[in-house]
């Protein structure tokens, strides 16, 4: 497993997962984590940026409290992953974000996207964290919190209408609020990227990944 280690600039140190392209990158992506740590499903993300021709990094945005933390999603497993997330500071996280952004970057310009509360904090990255030319967020969980800052570079934003996570009415705050960015609704349930999980939606999906690699391609 292709594990590497990311020193932040608060001087921490985390892991993380990299995948490099077969040939010459054509950029680098940070691959964001839900609350479920970098997981199997995570780590497939980043294999398939990397099989699109991206340095990929996910950095393990746990280790500072728990190394190694990783779960599932059974209802005990999404009780673990909301207490982790819970103990969380945002200053760490964005901290670990641009350590992630520095490797990413051996591979060219670097867009960031992230899934549930990865998709919060890729949103929180662009607007705050240095070295960025794309974001992509993914049914963010509580990104409608965050709207009071604007992204420093181009942003895309993906969700589903029948999230019981996320109200339509958030959904409305955050277009009316980032009227140039590319926001998409799809017939599915939050999570519908994870192949892992019930909700799982093989054409939303399919439809959601072809619009961020057509997104990064034209901003990577």
């Amino acid at each position: 497993m292709p594990i590497i280690a990311l020193t932040t600039r608060d001087g921490a140190t985390i892991s993380g997962y990299r995948v490099d392209p077969a040939g010459k990158p054509r950029g680098g992506v940070v691959v964001v984590q839900e609350i479920f740590g970098v997981n199997a499903h995570i780590r497939s993300v980043c294999d398939f940026y990397a099989g699109e021709g991206y340095v990929a990094v996910a950095p393990a945005l746990y280790d500072r409290i728990e190394p190694g933390f990783e779960t599932g999603y059974a209802p005990d497993d999404m009780q673990r992953g909301f207490a982790m997330r819970a103990r969380t500071q945002l200053a760490d996280v964005l901290a670990d974000v641009e350590a992630a952004v520095a490797v990413a970057s051996q591979g060219g310009k670097v867009g960031i996207v992230g899934y549930c509360w990865g998709g919060a904090v890729a949103y929180a990255a662009a607007c705050h964290a240095p070295g960025l030319s794309a974001a992509v967020s993914y049914y963010g969980g509580g990104l409608v919190t965050l709207i009071g800052d604007r992204p420093k570079c181009p942003m895309m934003l993906h969700f589903s209408d029948r999230d019981a996570h996320i109200p339509m009415t958030d959904v409305g705050k955050i277009a009316a609020a980032l009227p140039d960015a590319p926001l998409y609704l799809y017939a599915a349930d939050h999570g519908f990227n994870c192949d892992a999980r019930a909700a799982y939606d093989a054409e939303a999906a399919r439809l959601a990944r072809e619009r961020t690699l057509s997104f990064f391609a034209e901003h990577l």
